[in-house]
């Protein structure tokens, strides 16, 4: 039996009588810069009380997409609701975490929190009655290092052990996320060599955002000590199927799944399909942000499980969002998935964008084409074309072109943060395409 201590504080008191009850040493302050890499410091104990009225100050100058140098000081503000021990902590010098809200000093919201860009869109949506709640499915690989990509086993899809020798490390991990109060439905060996999968019970957006970053740090953290590396890469390996994030979504109001209709052929309402409607429209338009780096496109082609067409359906799973089919008495499970995600994406904008799509084609009763059942991957351009199924971008460059144009994104995202996110990944893919690769060098060095 896992010992397992879920704290369930509302308030600063709440935490510090959990910091006293369970004899804290140290609290760690989370949060991300703009393309979602996880920031901490810490602080001792004694501060905490302090941190709580004022919040802690740090030089915001150095986070990248933070302020620049001659504005940069920030407050970092506690939220009570997810304090937590972190579990690879011994547990006679317990360390605890908590995410973080960045203030300005005069303590408005920092327009590049990426907590608060979140938040601002799910207030949005709560000001029409709704509620937004995400099941993300996070892929990973399961790596001997951190240098090279090499594999641990040869399984495949559902395998058990021996084939699987990933599973005593998805346990703990699994141990692990119960100990921080996060619920797991499944895991599993995935499709390719030491490639796995594991499953989060869904939850409103702003708390999965939280939970997908700590989800990250066990994987890995549980993973170092088992003496291996878990990698979110989208496609560390040619040859075989990358890791993506596909996220199950829906709306509530007043309790009830406003995508659910008993009386539709789908079983899907009017606002379920202008959302859907919303997602495929402005699909291209927010690829940067929810496939943001330059191996995410190596992910995104044909064959290899992952989305490429703007099409929705029911049981295809080569088109780029799938409604899980319905079964009766389970009307809250009514959701709509969306394949394209990969991991290593920013969570807390890669939800917000997904719900701006959403919530812009119900506001403006987007029409939902046909779904496409028919497997896309092999229709030919001409079959394609008849069906009118347009393509992701085939690039980082091509994504951040799409995305520059995109009046929903800058609106979405704020000034701030759509400028900074724009100029990072432009500076990341002229990088990338000055680079002579191997390829080039095996391929045309011989014959030019």
């Amino acid at each position: 039996m896992v010992e397992t201590t879920v704290f369930n504080c509302r308030n600063a008191d709440d935490v510090m009588k959990a910091v006293r009850e369970h004899k804290v040493s140290f609290v760690q302050f989370w949060f991300v810069d703009v393309i979602g890499t996880l920031k901490s410091f810490q602080i001792a104990v004694s501060e905490l009380e302090g941190a709580f009225e004022e919040g802690m100050g740090f030089d915001g100058s150095s986070i990248l997409g933070f302020a620049r140098i001659h504005e940069s000081d920030m407050v970092a503000i506690p939220d009570p609701t997810t304090f937590q021990l972190v579990p690879w902590r011994p547990m006679d010098r317990s360390v605890a975490r908590m995410f973080c809200d960045i203030k300005n000093p005069d303590g408005t919201p920092y327009v590049a929190d990426s907590r608060f860009v979140l938040k601002r869109i799910l207030n949005k949506a709560a000001e029409k009655g709704y509620t937004f709640y995400v099941g993300p499915e996070l892929e990973f690989f399961l790596f001997e290092s951190s240098t090279r990509p090499t594999i641990l086993d040869h399984g495949g899809y559902f395998d058990a052990p021996p084939l699987d020798l990933g599973n005593d490390i998805r346990r703990d991990i699994i141990f692990a996320l119960n100990r921080m109060g996060i619920t797991v439905e499944y895991s599993h060996h995935e499709v390719a060599p030491s490639q796995h999968e594991i499953d989060l019970r869904y939850a409103e957006a702003l708390a999965m955002a939280d939970i997908a970053v700590t989800y990250k740090v066990v994987c890995k953290e549980i993973a170092r000590k088992h003496g291996c590396y878990v990698s979110f890469m989208p496609k560390p390996i040619f040859g075989i199927n990358g890791s993506g994030m596909h996220v199950h979504q829906s709306l509530f109001k007043n309790g009830r799944n406003v995508f659910y209709d008993a009386a539709d052929n789908y079983y899907l309402s009017a606002e379920c399909k202008s959302y859907i409607a919303g997602l495929l429209k402005h699909a291209p338009e927010f690829c940067a942000v929810t496939n943001q780096w330059v191996n995410s496109y190596k992910r995104l082609v044909p064959g290899y499980e992952a989305p490429v067409y703007i099409a929705w359906a029911r049981r295809n799973r080569s088109a780029l969002v799938r409604i899980p089919l319905y079964k009766p008495g389970k009307e809250a499970a009514t959701r709509v998935e969306l394949r394209s995600p990969d991991p290593a994406c920013n969570p807390y904008l890669a939800f917000a964008v997904m719900l701006a799509a959403g919530l812009k084609g119900i506001e403006e009763g987007y029409q939902l084409p046909a779904p496409v059942e028919e497997d896309i991957y092999e229709m030919s351009a001409k079959e394609r074309a008849e069906y009118k199924i347009d393509s992701l971008p085939g690039s980082l460059g091509e994504a951040v072109a799409v995305m520059k144009q995109s009046s929903l994104l800058r609106e979405a995202l704020g000034e701030h943060i759509y400028t900074k996110f724009i100029e990072n990944k432009m500076k990341e893919w002229d990088d990338y395409r000055i680079q002579v690769t191997e390829y080039e060098l095996n391929k045309y060095l011989p014959l030019l």
